[in-house]
């Protein structure tokens, strides 16, 4: 590279993402820390119940004193990690914001660039011209309509509405016509025998019957 005169290509720089990252792994870093500091307190606490005053029990409380310390000073660190951290996030939060408003403004930009050149092949008055032919149209439509339906060969001096009235009373004619009797069927009709009201399952009693022949002599 320093031979044809060309620098190194530079890294890119870490990002919001990769600085949360790290912020959080020392933050994971520092709990560890304190829950072992509390594993010892515990230990120590144990183990002063378990004492009696004097000098032994003094010396583990300074221990667990001295533990205690370094607890709060981790606790906190891990504090303005995690205040860091809320920093970032919101720091990202609004970039992130701030990319998809371009995004939005970059397609509205095209959006709006692209209606013009819709409208600019649209003329106004080749429309309304359009418009006007297509109601004209419409309307000789409906008059021929109204041409092809009228009647002819009617004599002069009917009108139409004297033929439906004269309609509508034939068809009330016609029905009482449907509703008398035929002549044929108002002649006298002779009448039919009665039928028979016997059970024809019984055997009729014979009237005639033969009389018994006088016994012979011997």
């Amino acid at each position: 590279n320093r031979i044809f005169g060309s620098s190194k290509p530079k890294t890119p720089g870490p990002t919001v993402n990769d600085a949360i990252r790290s912020i959080d792994e020392r933050a994971d870093s520092v709990e560890v820390k304190i829950k072992r500091l509390d594993a010892e307190l515990l230990k120590y606490k144990e183990q002063m119940a378990k004492m009696r005053d004097g000098p032994a029990k003094d010396a583990v409380k300074q221990k667990a004193l001295r533990i205690l310390k370094q607890k709060k000073m981790y606790e906190g660190q891990k504090d303005q990690l995690m205040a860091q951290t809320w920093n970032m996030e919101q720091a990202n939060m609004t970039t992130e914001n701030l990319k998809n408003t371009l995004v939005t403004v970059d397609a509205m930009k095209a959006a709006n660039k692209e209606m013009k050149a819709q409208y600019k092949k649209i003329n106004l008055d080749k429309v309304e011209k359009i418009q006007d032919e297509m109601e004209d149209l419409m309307e000789q439509a409906n008059e021929i309509q109204e041409v092809m339906g009228r009647s002819y060969g009617l004599p002069d001096g009917i009108d139409e509405d004297d033929l439906e009235a004269e309609l509508d009373a034939l068809g009330d004619e016609l029905m009482e016509e449907d509703e008398e009797i035929p002549s044929y069927l108002q002649d006298d009709v002779p009448e039919l025998p009665a039928a028979s009201t016997a059970d024809p399952t019984q055997v009729p009693a014979q009237t005639n019957a033969p009389q018994a022949e006088p016994a012979m002599r011997v």
